[in-house]
């Protein structure tokens, strides 16, 4: 018996196809890392290694440790360092316990309501940081949601803002989308027929997720956690404006050094010592969650981490069921809230009459904000280079990631799984390291506009998402399409535009509204390599919301989720949003 034969990119039968090597089509977007993503960082580790910090030192080629030194050694650092990972790791846990809810509620919802459930949380997903943090500066500010609560029920105001909680809270909303789709991703694969067996067998709801669920999707945990972990540590967005410059995490101060400073050493040193903390604590987290599961195996293994005994649990069960889907409902109820009520606060706030963005009490309707953004040539300008810039990665995107995806796909490719990890290392590693290296590029390089600087960081941002849904789509072509045109004598470029093409075309769409979004929202790197003159609108959102200023910034942030609203409707049209995350 013969072994089926594939068809090649561009329509070529398949007998020899997978035979060929798919380094060719995989060379494109591997020097594009190399040259946008490799370097920045290879020189971010250079100058960590310098021995002097002195802006106009000639660079030293032999490596010294006195940034290190400098920093391990002063305690103000040590300290922000352990802030920022204990900050992480409370972060982690809250978005596990909210995750966990909703993403089991999406795949419990009717099939017609799912892609409705997928969409309220990639909406917040899409959209830029500096939006969604100020709808939770909204909820905790001087006359928020929270004060109005307190007012009516005859409590002091709480003082919410500018806390570690105020921070928490905005990194917890930002983030919760990623843990969400991750356990959504395996919750679809698990069968339910194990949770009707153990429902048959008698099992309670909170002994099936214990014994059946939770098992099942550590997986999906593991990676959520790791995301999570690592984004939530290296963000200083949401820390800058809930924290208001009086708490300090390690992001906030490699901003300060690089761009106030001009220490650029000493900025590369930290970074790296973020990514050094973040990748260790990762590791840690993902161990822990390995071995210390006690409800994974009915019956204990030699070290295989802490295991409640049969007759402690036999004792819990009951008071579990009790108080367990009590507590899975208030933690849906308040993911949910968490998601789409600081969105909701942006929205109402750009029709409040009110003279600052960040006071959320009402003091009548007006459109007059939305007159002034059309007014403001700022915001013009900054949606124009945000527009170029995400339509420019984009489309540079797409054509690294379409011919990237038909050599992991069709094509002989020796360490497969090498190949796909380091294109998707851009997720993994701290982006502030990457904008420090590229900056200095930049400087280095002044024949080369800053834009095009931009373009190459932001294509790095979104090639792991286009990258990862057009290798799904090139997964699900059906190759005998390709067989009988072949058969009926078109040639390779013909089966490629009349066969291929077309099959390819919802996910091409597909990824390139996602990373359009993914671009157009982006602000953490991009804040380092945008000026004054120069900013995308994101960056000048965080610009205005810093300064709490006029309410034209919940203006502008309201066009953007209403316009990511209508793009991903756009995008359920061809694809269901649901199904995005099939696998």
């Amino acid at each position: 018996m013969t072994a089926r034969k594939l068809p090649a990119p561009g329509g070529a039968i398949a007998g020899d196809a997978t035979m060929r090597s798919g380094i060719p089509l995989a060379t494109p977007l591997t020097a594009w890392l190399l040259a946008c993503f490799a370097l920045p960082l290879a020189i971010v580790l250079l100058l960590s290694l310098q021995q002097s910090s002195e802006l106009f030192a000639p660079l030293d080629l032999t490596p010294s440790t006195a940034q290190f030194g400098a920093l391990l050694g002063d305690a103000y650092y040590l300290r922000i360092l352990l802030d920022t990972v204990l900050l992480g790791c409370g972060v982690t846990i809250a978005c596990a316990l909210l995750g966990y809810p909703i993403a089991l509620w999406l795949t419990r919802l009717a099939p017609r309501w799912r892609a409705v459930g997928v969409g309220l949380v990639l909406v917040p997903l899409l959209t830029n940081v500096a939006v969604r943090s100020l709808g939770i500066m909204l909820l905790l500010g001087p006359g928020g949601v929270v004060g109005a609560i307190a007012h009516l029920l005859a409590l002091p105001p709480p003082r919410l803002l500018f806390t570690w909680f105020a921070v928490g809270l905005a990194l917890a909303q930002v983030f919760l989308p990623y843990m969400v789709m991750s356990l959504y991703d395996t919750l679809q694969a698990i069968d339910t027929r194990l949770d009707e067996a153990a429902s048959g067998l008698g099992a309670a709801p909170v002994r099936r997720f214990f014994a059946v669920t939770l098992p099942l999707t550590l997986g999906g945990l593991r990676a959520g956690i790791a995301m999570v972990f690592l984004m939530s540590s290296t963000a200083y967005v949401s820390a800058t404006l809930l924290g208001g410059k009086k708490l300090w995490v390690a992001g906030m101060v490699v901003f300060d050094e690089a761009l106030q400073l001009l220490d650029y050493p000493k900025a590369a040193a930290l970074a790296v010592l973020m990514l050094v903390l973040s990748l260790s604590v990762t590791f840690l987290i993902n161990l822990a969650t390995q071995r210390l599961t006690p409800w994974t195996r009915a019956v204990p293994r030699r070290n295989s981490g802490l295991r409640l005994p049969a007759a402690l649990m036999k004792h819990l069960a009951g008071p579990l069921e009790l108080i367990g889907g009590a507590s899975a409902r208030l933690l849906l109820f308040l993911g949910l809230g968490l998601l789409i009520f600081p969105m909701a606060l942006v929205i109402v706030s750009s029709v409040n009459d009110s003279p600052q963005a960040t006071v959320a009490q009402f003091l009548g309707f007006t459109w007059k904000w939305y007159g002034l953004v059309l007014d403001n040539k700022r915001y013009i300008d900054a949606f124009i280079l945000s527009l170029q810039l995400a339509l420019g990665a984009t489309v540079i995107a797409l054509a690294l990631s379409l011919p990237a995806a038909f050599a992991l796909v069709r094509r002989r490719l020796r360490g497969r799984e090498f190949w796909i990890a380091g294109f998707m290392l851009p997720l993994a590693l701290p982006g502030i390291a990457l904008a420090i290296g590229m900056l200095k590029l930049l400087q280095w390089f002044v024949a080369i506009p800053a834009f095009l600087g931009l373009l190459a960081i932001h294509v790095v941002l979104i090639v792991p998402f286009t990258l990862a849904m057009l290798r799904n789509t090139v997964m699900q072509l059906d190759p005998t399409l390709e067989e009988a045109a072949a058969g009926l004598g078109a040639a390779p470029l013909r089966r490629f535009l009349v066969v291929v093409l077309p099959q390819l075309a919802p996910g091409l769409f597909v990824a390139g509204v996602i990373g359009f979004l993914i671009s157009f929202g982006e602000v953490t790197v991009t804040a380092f390599l945008t000026t004054a003159q120069s900013q995308t609108l994101p960056v000048r959102i965080y610009a205005e919301a810093a300064f709490s200023l006029e309410n034209t910034v919940n203006a502008v942030s309201t066009l953007i989720i209403v316009a990511t609203c209508v793009l991903l409707l756009a995008v359920n049209r061809v694809v269901r949003l649901d199904r995005m995350w099939q696998r």
